[in-house]
Parts: C-alpha cells; structure tokens; sequence
C-alpha cells in the first residue's frame, strides 16, 4: 500500500507541475462567462471504487487546475457519522454482505419500498474498521475490490481538494431512524469547507437556505428521471424543469441529468437541445450536467468519443454549462482545455511533428467501410491518408472493400447463400468471396457497417447508415482521391498469390494499371503507400514504382524484432504496419508493459503505423480511461509511432492538431497537458494477492517468416467442379448452423458484464 501512495504522490505533483494557469483570452456562454468546472463523481470512480483514496487523488491529479470538484454522496451510519457512498444500499459499493450476511431489510424510501444492508443500522466503528469498498459497475476494475475501507466524509476533505461537493438525500428516511441531515450539514458547515451542498429534495435545500453563508456554499437543487416524483411538492422532476424561477428563491443553481438538455430519442441519436440552460441562464441559475461516464452507452451521434459529447455541452455556440459532473474527471477536464473551439481549430500545432491519420478503410467507425460516404467522412474529419483494400470481383473489376469474405461488409448472405465456400487458404470460415461474384452481382448489393463489439458488448455502430453508401472501385477511389487533393492514398494488396494460381486474376497488374492511368506514379503532391503483407507483392511494387513508400504488415502479435528480421524486412519496404498488441502488453484489461519492437524498428531507420484503432471503450484497456484519444496520446507521444490507422480519423485528428500534447514547445502558456498514462501504472496499484497472471511473453519477429516466395504466374482457374464450392442443400444447412451458432454466442456474451479487449 505504501509504495502504491508514493506512485499515486509522485504522479499527482508531475500532473500538478505540468499545469498553468493561463489567462483566458476568450468569453464561455457559461452563466458568468467563466470556465466550465469538473465535478468528479467520487473521484475517478471510472476505474477506482467510489471515494477511494486512489480515487480522489488520481482525479485531482489530472484534472484541471483549481477547477475540480470532488463530489460525494452523503450517506448517515447509526450514531450519525457522514459516510461517502453511492447510495443507502450498501452491498451495491461494499463488501458488506461477506462482513455481515444478514437477511436484507425492507424499507420505505420517500415512497418506495427498497430492499438491502443500510447504513443506518451500522455504527460507524464497525463500517470503517470491518468493511471495505468496492466498485460498483461490475464492467469497471474489481481487482481494487476490498483494497480501502469506507470512506468518512472527513477522509475526502482531508486531501484538501480546492473545491468540496456534498450530495444531501432522503431527509425524511433518516427523521425515521432519528437521524438529522439538517443537523449534520449544520456542524459539517461549520467545521469544512463545502463549497457546494446539492439535494434533490426542495423541502431540505429550502430549510437550509436561510442558515447557510451564500457566499461560501452554493445551494444546488438536484433533478433525478423526469418521471420520478420530488417527495416536497410531490411533482415529478419533469414538471418541475418547467418551473424553473422558483428554485432562484432558494438555489444558486441546479444540477440536472445531461438528458434533460440535450434528449436522446428512441432511436439513440441526439435530438435538438431544449433551451433549459439558456432560460436557468437568463434567471440567473447556475446549471451542472450530470450522468457523464465514458463507459455508458450515448448516442450515436459521438462516434463512442466522449470528448465530443463534453464539447456538445460545453461548446457548442449556443449556450455552455456551468459545469459537468463525471466519473471519468480527466476526460471532462480534457474536452474543457484542449478540445474546445478556443484551444483547438483543427490546425497543426507550430513546431510539433504530427503522426499520419490513416483511414481505415475510410471512416468505417461511422459508415459502411470502403463506401464512397466512408471515404468522404474520413476526409471532412481530417484524415491524411485514405485507403482501399483492392479486391478483384469474377470478371476482374479492382473493388475496394475491407476483405474478400463479403459476409460482413455487405448483405451477400441474402442474395447469395447457395455462393458460401469454404477457402482454407484464405480463411478458416466459409465465406462468399468477391471473386466469385461478377462486378454486377456485386452491385446487386447493399454495403453494410461492421460491429465488431455488437456480439459482445451490444454496441451499434451507426445503425440508421447501416446499409448507406455505394461500392467504389478503385479506379473511382484514385479519381476520388485526387479531386479531394488529399495528402497521400494507402493501397492495401490481400491475397494476390491465391488469386494468381487459383482463379486467374492478376491482383498486382491490375493495381498497377489503375494507378498509371490515374497517373499517380507521374505526380508526387500525393503520396501513395503500397501496403501489403506480401514481399513479392512490394518487390514489384520496388521494381515498377520506386517512389511510392512501401508498408510490410505484421499480422502475428510480437515481442521483439530481431536484426535478421529487420534486415530482411528493409529489402522491402521502408515502413511496418504492426498490431497494437505488438507495441504494449495487455493482462486482463490492464497495460503491463511494452515491447521493444519500437525502438528496434526506429533503430533501423524504419516507419512504423499501428493499427487498428477504434473508439468503443470495450476495446481499451482500463488505464486509458475509456478514452480512445488517451490511447491514441500513448503511441504517438509516447512511442512516436509515425501513422496511426484508424476507423474513427475525427477522433486521431482532433488529438494531433490539440495543443495540449507534450510535445508542444511552449509548455508554460499550455492550460493543460495532455500526459499518457504511464504503461502498468494501474497494474502497479493493485494489491499483490489481487494481481492477474501475466501473459507469457510474445514470440519474435522471424527472420524466415518475412520472406514470401515469388508471386505464382496467372494461370486460367480449372474448368472442373471446384472443390472449395458447397451444393446449395449444404450451404443451407451450414449457414442454419451459423445461425443458431451465433444466436447462442450473442447470448452468451450479452449476459457477461466485463468488457472484451479488441487487439
């Protein structure tokens, strides 16, 4: 536990220096013009239990400056102690019921019959010396479960925080256990500093009202569902939003669910804003957002980028809120004092190297991959470089699409059951593969947007362009790209070899053709990449183009990247696409180490892309917070990758051009830096008896696994019945199989909490 302190002090006074109190140069639509403040919900509850020491002080650590709030949930032991806790049942954030197994007891809360362990049958002596904390969403850490006893609301405002948020319930749930909230917040005001008391009762806030020092402590009148009643006026908390003047005669301001200001329809897209801040505003009432967490499913609106959703609260040019209440404080102060129109205008910071945005098969994130929508997308969030993954259809028409197997990208499996195979050279699963489709079966179709996380996780993409966009052949693409005048082109070569022997299609000379028409190879204002994970592929491509760049992808996971292997790979290409994975080592979620294949490559003067990168929190490890922009600050400031492919590019683009990176030459008029985490750090906090097994180490890069034999001549495919093609009756079968097998998997995965790491 010691050392773990000493980690988190030495962590909090890096992250304290880094920080500057910059004057503002600009006006926030906030009620005093002022910058929206931080409000962490118990700390960062996101990864630590809720008030936890680590909690509260990781949360100032890389919060901004004297602009966050340390908020806690007021909870009343039987002789009266103020604990911090998430609500009144506490076997929902403690280990309570493996301390005291005991029958839960049934009480009636303002109205509602609610069923646990209180804490108004506990003394505090028992709940701080016997029970420990635990998080309280079971897709968080457990591994801290049991790590700190409970928390006293004196504990919290022992570290000092430059603010203090205490959250007042259930005034008359304790009257009947003789209990006073009146009286405690009398004494507490008297001995700490609350800057703000909130409640979401009016009848508390108003006794209150009239014995608190307005000028210390703001009064926050707290709005829960909108169909839920408040227990004073017996009104729900909707109806109560339209009457917004009478809370000026008691309140400074309200603290209302990020709903109520911006809905979110049925369909889960953002409706329009309600003008409810702008009318708080205008009768002088302060607004708090609440219910910000970057693990929750928002709308799709955001692309999974919680940074846009903050930004949509806090600027948006219509109006901001005072304030945003979250359990993920670092990101809230983030959005705040990088990612806003004041700070970043989407422009390249001076003086600061910025690593390629590459598209990953255009902005397939949002739209159906390798469509021409996708492609567009991935140029108005600013990507430097677009991509095709050229696949040749039946009469030799270059196409690009993610991969040949059309199940996922396309609705193929409605039109063309009876065309599933079984290519064992390609692909372990049947597919139905675009070379044994005519350019016009193709068409036939519709594109369809891949979820990789919806089987286990349950989340969407983009569901209303699920089927949007066309198909693009690659010449369209080269004509695409060049009227678009972006930076560079990626061509991605898959398979040619097979297609080569097997089918009669000549993957590379039909690349080869489309580029010298649209006369990429005459030109050097677009830079083009030739990718593939193929040396005979590049060796062509070094023969026949010697100024385009050349990429060599590393499928496998890797550890290290020997000499041999690197020499080998430099007769080539000049650049290497590697996997996340192979760069830093996940456990169980949690980062706990790196490679050296970095700095092996850069040793030997070669580029290095990582790929592939994605928004869903489920495919992050913990120590990025749910954050995808954190993830994408590790491996561009931290290991200075020169290119990261993405699905997301707004998200990668809008972290190059911030001018909060670490690498921004003029730190001292920096408001904030962005640091990424320190790679195991979370890891190193957990007790030694909690900690996961590690991984057994990553294999090395093989020299004799770099080098691909020659590229097979063209030959006609056989006239015979092919092997690989299955009769209509047990493609059938097999695809009724499929089906229930994947029924039985999504079901499987829906019922597990713990998210899964996507390398």
């Amino acid at each position: 536990m010691l050392k773990c302190l000493l980690v988190i002090a030495s962590f909090f006074l890096s992250s304290a220096s880094a920080q500057h109190n910059a004057p503002q140069k600009h006006q926030w639509l906030t009620l005093r013009g002022e910058e929206p403040i931080v409000i962490a919900r118990g700390g960062l509850s996101g990864v630590f239990p809720e008030s936890s020491p680590f909690a509260n002080q990781m949360a100032l650590a890389s919060g901004l400056h004297n602009k966050t709030v340390l908020y806690c949930n007021l909870q009343l032991t039987k002789d009266g102690i103020g604990l911090c806790l998430t609500d009144l049942r506490l076997q929902n954030s403690t280990n309570i019921e493996d301390i005291f197994p005991q029958p839960h007891k049934h009480y009636n809360v303002n109205g509602k019959i609610i069923s646990g362990l209180f804490s108004v049958d506990f003394m505090s002596e028992d709940l701080f010396n016997r029970v420990d904390m635990i998080q309280n969403i079971f897709s968080r850490p457990s591994v801290y479960d049991g790590t700190w006893p409970v928390a006293a609301v004196e504990d919290v405002v022992r570290i000092k925080p430059s603010r203090f948020w205490l959250n007042v319930e259930y005034e008359a749930f304790y009257a009947e256990h003789n209990l006073s909230v009146s009286s405690y917040l009398q004494k507490a005001l008297r001995l700490m500093a609350i800057n703000y008391v909130s409640s979401s009762e009016i009848g508390l806030l108003r006794g209150l009202s009239g014995s608190v020092n307005k000028g210390r402590t703001k009064l926050i009148f707290r709005f829960l569902e909108a169909n839920e009643t408040e227990p004073t006026t017996k009104k729900t908390y909707g109806a109560l939003a339209q009457e917004l003047a009478m809370f000026k005669s008691f309140a400074s301001g309200i603290l209302i669910r990020k709903e109520y200001i911006w809905p979110i329809g049925p369909d889960k897209y953002v409706q329009p804003a309600t003008s409810l801040v702008m009318d708080a505003h205008k009768l002088g009432l302060e607004v708090y957002a609440s219910g910000f967490a970057n693990d929750a499913m928002v709308g799709y609106n955001y692309s999974y980028d919680p940074i846009r959703e903050y930004l949509q609260y806090v600027d948006n040019g219509q109006f901001a809120v005072d304030g945003v209440l979250s359990d993920f404080s670092p990101t809230a102060s983030q959005a705040i004092a990088c990612y806003s129109s004041f700070q970043n205008n989407g422009k390249a910071q001076p003086g600061v190297k910025e690593a390629l945005v590459i598209s990953s098969n255009g902005a397939s994130g949002d739209f159906p991959g390798s469509t021409d929508i996708a492609y567009q997308r991935a140029i108005d969030d600013g990507a430097d470089v677009i991509d095709c993954s050229v696949q040749l259809s039946k009469d030799g028409v270059a196409l690009c699409m993610n991969m040949a197997d059309l199940l996922t990208t396309t609705t193929a499996i409605t039109a063309f059951s009876d065309r599933t195979t079984t290519i064992p050279e390609l692909q372990p699963q049947v597919g139905i593969f675009s070379f044994d489709l005519t350019w016009a079966e193709i068409l036939s179709l519709k594109p369809q947007i891949t979820n990789p996380f919806m089987a286990s996780s349950g989340l969407a993409r983009n569901p209303a362009f699920k089927n949007k966009g066309n198909f693009v052949t690659l010449p369209d693409f080269l004509e695409f790209a060049k009227a678009k005048a972006v930076s560079g082109i990626m061509i991605n070569i898959q398979n040619a070899a097979y297609l080569a022997s097997k089918k009669g299609l000549d993957m590379v000379g039909s690349i080869a053709t489309a580029l010298s028409n649209a006369t990429f190879d005459k030109q050097s204002t677009q830079q083009v990449f030739i990718r593939s994970d193929d040396t005979s592929v590049l060796s062509i491509f070094k023969a026949k183009f010697p100024k385009f760049i050349r990429v060599l992808t590393v499928d496998s996971k890797i550890g290290d990247a020997p000499n041999n292997a690197l020499e080998e790979i430099k007769r080539y290409a000049q650049a290497v696409a590697i996997p996340r994975a192979s760069i830093i080592e996940v456990t169980n979620y949690f980062t706990t180490g790196l490679t050296k294949v970095v700095s092996e490559m850069k040793a030997s003067n070669l580029s290095i892309l990582v790929y592939v990168m994605r928004n869903e929190y489920v495919s992050l490890a913990f120590d990025y917070y749910a954050q995808p922009s954190l993830e994408i600050a590790t491996y561009v400031d931290y290991f200075h990758v020169d290119g990261v492919i993405t699905e997301f590019p707004k998200t990668a683009k809008q972290y190059m051009t911030c001018p909060c990176r670490p690498t921004q030459p003029d730190l001292n008029v920096a408001p904030y830096i962005i640091l990424p985490p320190e790679i195991g750090l979370l890891m190193s906090m957990v007790p030694s008896e909690a900690k996961p097994p590690t991984d057994p180490p990553l294999p090395p890069l093989d020299a004799g696994d770099v080098v691909d034999p020659p590229l097979p001549p063209v030959t006609a495919p056989s006239t015979g019945p092919a092997a690989a093609t299955r009769s209509a009756a047990v493609s059938n079968v097999a695809n009724l199989y499929l089906s229930l097998l994947l029924v039985v998997v999504v079901s499987f995965f829906l019922s597990r909490s713990t998210p899964i790491i996507n390398t």
